[in-house]
């Protein structure tokens, strides 16, 4: 099997997470290169890594670069992304820069790998809450196509980074000592709060956040359904991994909720839990670490015609972002595009 020379670009939560999945994979590496803002050495999961200081001429040589888009390195794509490109590597990124441009396909393997083949040497991983959500409703979609989504998301502060797992942890910590909360990262309090808030405020759709938006471009552009309804409203938690999303779906054709349990029991990618006599439904401690989007509470909304319900979980720094982006990878090599 051909191996290929890989570079990880960035060495925050995602970054670390894709050299632990690259590893636990099997990928056909014949190196790993790390690289961040500043030269170190950093150890990982048993392994130490001389991680080199980013410049355009790093990336000479490379055939594979992740872009992981943490540790201040949003915006790294930009600076290098297509720099890379121009010397022969094949860019995958975590960040948002690129998602939405034409030039750049914007995949989840399991639900469009065909829009790689169009690829200019650029790939874009779609965002986290994206990926969970498209990867439930995208084998419903080609069943019975939809109309709307209404999405509620409950996002751990494992997607903000390394320093909001901090704040978290320290909240917890003072509130249990009797000692005063800071709040450094997020401008209210995380620990026992949900905060409505996440991403920036956009004036095109007033009132709605960065995040928000996100979920809409991104369903409509994996799908190629640029029709589709798409409204969301993104919550932060008090949850250190794993992101939930409640979901409605209104189809442009019937379909029942036990139609939809049995075409999401074959999906690749995709894990139904889904007997509530048994209280069997997926939380988010249940899937973080785990590998699939967990699918439960499936039923029949009554209250509009072709509508059902859902309850989506996925570890978003996982399947959210860094084995989403190795997986891309996987299925060029298995493409040939690579």
């Amino acid at each position: 099997m051909k191996e290929y020379s890989v570079a990880v670009v960035g060495i925050g939560a995602v970054g670390t997470e894709m050299l632990k999945v690259l590893h636990e994979r099997g990928f056909p590496a014949s190196s790993i290169r790390v690289f961040a803002r500043s030269a170190r050495d950093e150890e990982i999961a048993g392994r130490t890594y001389a991680v080199e200081a980013a410049s355009v001429e790093a990336f000479e040589g490379v055939d594979i670069a992740l872009f992981a888009g943490t540790e201040g390195a949003k915006g790294a794509s930009q600076q290098y992304g297509w720099a890379a490109v121009e010397r022969g590597a094949v860019v995958i990124d975590n960040g948002d820069d690129f998602r939405m441009d034409p030039r750049v396909p914007l995949v989840i393997p399991e639900v469009n790998p065909d829009h790689l083949r169009n690829h200019q040497g650029f790939v874009a991983n779609p965002n986290c809450s994206t990926i969970q959500m498209v990867a439930a409703v995208a084998p419903l979609h080609r069943v019975a196509g939809i109309r709307r989504i209404v999405a509620a998301s409950y996002q751990a502060v494992s997607g903000t980074g390394r320093a909001a797992i901090a704040e978290l942890q320290a909240q917890v910590d003072a509130i249990h000592d009797g000692r005063d909360v800071a709040c450094e990262v997020y401008p209210h309090q995380i620990a026992f709060n949900c905060l409505p808030h996440i991403g920036s405020l956009k004036d095109e759709m007033p009132g709605y956040t960065s995040e928000e938006l996100k979920m809409r471009r991104e369903t409509r552009k994996i799908l190629d359904a640029p029709d589709i309804a798409v409204t969301a409203t993104c919550v932060r938690v008090p949850v250190f991994n794993g992101h939930a999303e409640a979901i409605n779906v209104q189809f442009e054709r019937p379909i029942s909720a036990q139609q939809a349990r049995e075409i999401l029991g074959q999906a690749h990618g995709v894990e139904v839990m889904d007997d509530m006599a048994s209280a069997r439904y997926p939380t988010q401690l249940h899937g973080s670490g785990k590998d699939p989007v967990f699918v439960g509470r499936i039923r029949d909304d009554t209250s509009a015609p072709n509508c059902l319900d859902l309850w989506c979980v996925g570890d978003n720094i996982r399947k959210g972002a860094a084995l989403n982006a190795v997986q891309i990878a996987e299925k060029m090599i298995e493409m040939g595009l690579l």
